[in-house]
């Protein structure tokens, strides 16, 4: 399940980001790490969502994501969503712990998604259309708040689904692409099927891949070809659904 997800790579390795601001949801104020793409035109976004364990694992695994994206003249918002108090519970808890404190908090972080869409889609520089990229915790996070929020025009997950107390709820979800290592562990792929089953009924446009023999957070390695592939489609994915 979501609380054995992969930490999040730091995001300055290739080049910092162009700017740092705070959102404010529930009382708390949240970092966003903005990449900007080039050129001065109104340009799509992509939110993305980090998993349980925070920001600091491998240099560069996450980043390359932001590359990808900006190199297409998509902006790419990294949201650091956890409180304090997330980060308390997600990385001292027992795994059984770590799942029923991620139930109680998931309509909270979603909420904080929907504040930073707001601050993201009130830029001068923004298009109007905006997606969510979500690894692991933070594709449950990202699946949530898609399903919530009309405004969100593309979700892509990392080896991820959607919370179950939400699955029962949803009525609309956006164009939708979901890739899962069929080795992975951690969150069984049932879960990133399941969530595309849900996304064809209520209507949405689905694509599933599968990954065989890669485990949770494949895409962090270096060396292996199927890191590209995942970045190259999430790309392509993004692309094609939020051009004006």
């Amino acid at each position: 399940m979501a609380g054995l997800a992969t930490m999040l790579s730091p995001i300055a390795t290739h080049g910092a980001p162009g700017e740092e601001f705070k959102v404010t949801s529930g009382g708390d104020s949240l970092s966003v790490s903005r990449f900007a793409a080039a050129g001065s035109e109104r340009r799509p976004a992509v939110i993305a969502l980090h998993g349980a364990r925070g920001i600091e694992i491998k240099a560069g695994a996450y980043e390359r994501y932001a590359d990808a994206l900006t190199a297409q003249g998509i902006d790419t918002y990294f949201l650091r969503y956890m409180t304090p108090a997330d980060m308390a519970a997600l990385t001292s808890a027992a795994h059984e712990s770590r799942e029923a404190y991620e139930t109680t908090r998931f309509d909270g972080w979603a909420d904080t998604v929907a504040a930073t869409v707001t601050a993201v889609l009130d830029r001068s520089d923004s298009s109007g259309r905006i997606g969510l990229l979500g690894f692991s915790l933070g594709s449950y996070i990202a699946a949530e708040a898609a399903a919530r929020d009309s405004r969100i025009a593309a979700l892509a997950v990392l080896y991820g689904g959607m919370p179950q107390a939400m699955a029962t709820k949803v009525k609309h979800l956006p164009p939708l692409i979901a890739l899962h290592g069929e080795a992975d562990k951690n969150v069984p792929i049932a879960e990133g099927r399941q969530l595309v089953a849900l996304g064809k009924l209520v209507g949405a446009e689905t694509e599933f891949v599968s990954y065989p023999g890669k485990a949770h957070g494949f895409d962090f390695s270096n060396t292996d070809p199927m890191t590209q592939d995942a970045i190259d489609r999430v790309t392509r994915f993004f692309q094609a659904k939020l051009a004006v």
